[in-house]
């Protein structure tokens, strides 16, 4: 029977259910994709790197959601300071996290990975971060029929993105060097503001904002 969705405890695991779907945080099934040679071609990792940049660079992942971009990018060597802003999903991020300590594969990952559990249009305003990432969620979203029955979840938790001027602004005044938005191919650019250039794909895009 359907109910209120919850977070419960079932096996040192920390799950969200509703009595009919249940989703947990889970980055093992990540792995395959964190392989250097799998890394080297993902779109995100090329969008988020600066030319001629030294040393490591520090990302911040304003809208994390499950924490599977920034695991990407933690793997492809970025420090990553993710921020969700909706307390269930970040409870069941923080377990993911905790989780993955524990596995060899991922510790090494998940040990560049910093959780915070806040608005990011706050947070933004004492962060220092040579790239800030947005994936912002729009009501069109929740229309799509490609979305996976566990995320349905979710979909009641997030707040579709309703202040994207303020959250762009937000993003440049944090002085970043980049910042990186996902988009659907087919999207205007976030709050109108055109890209320095964007790395294209079939169905998604990434917008990349040169900051002076």
């Amino acid at each position: 029977m359907k109910e209120e969705p919850k977070l419960i405890m079932e096996d040192g695991v920390l799950t969200l259910s509703d009595g009919e779907l249940s989703m947990t945080g889970d980055f093992s099934k990540l792995i395959p994709r964190l392989k250097q040679s799998n890394l080297e071609r993902e779109m995100l990792v090329k969008a988020a790197r600066i030319k001629g940049h030294d040393g490591v660079l520090k990302v911040f992942d304003a809208t994390a959601g499950m924490g599977e971009d920034s695991l990407i990018l933690a793997a492809a060597g970025f420090d990553v300071t993710l921020c969700e802003y909706n307390e269930t999903i970040a409870k069941l991020l923080e377990d993911a996290l905790k989780r993955a300590m524990d596995d060899k594969a991922l510790a090494p990952v998940v040990s560049r990975m910093k959780l915070i559990n806040g608005d990011s249009i706050e947070v933004m305003k004492d962060i220092k971060a040579d790239v800030i990432y947005l994936d912002p969620m729009f009501p069109e979203r929740k229309k799509s029929g490609l979305i996976k029955k566990k995320f349905q979840l979710l979909q009641g938790l997030e707040r579709p993105c309703d202040n994207e001027n303020e959250l762009f602004e937000a993003a440049i005044n944090a002085g970043p060097k980049k910042i990186v938005v996902k988009r659907p191919a087919g999207a205007p650019a976030l709050a109108d503001k055109k890209p320095s250039y964007t790395v294209p794909g079939k169905v998604i895009r990434y917008d990349c904002y040169l900051i002076n």
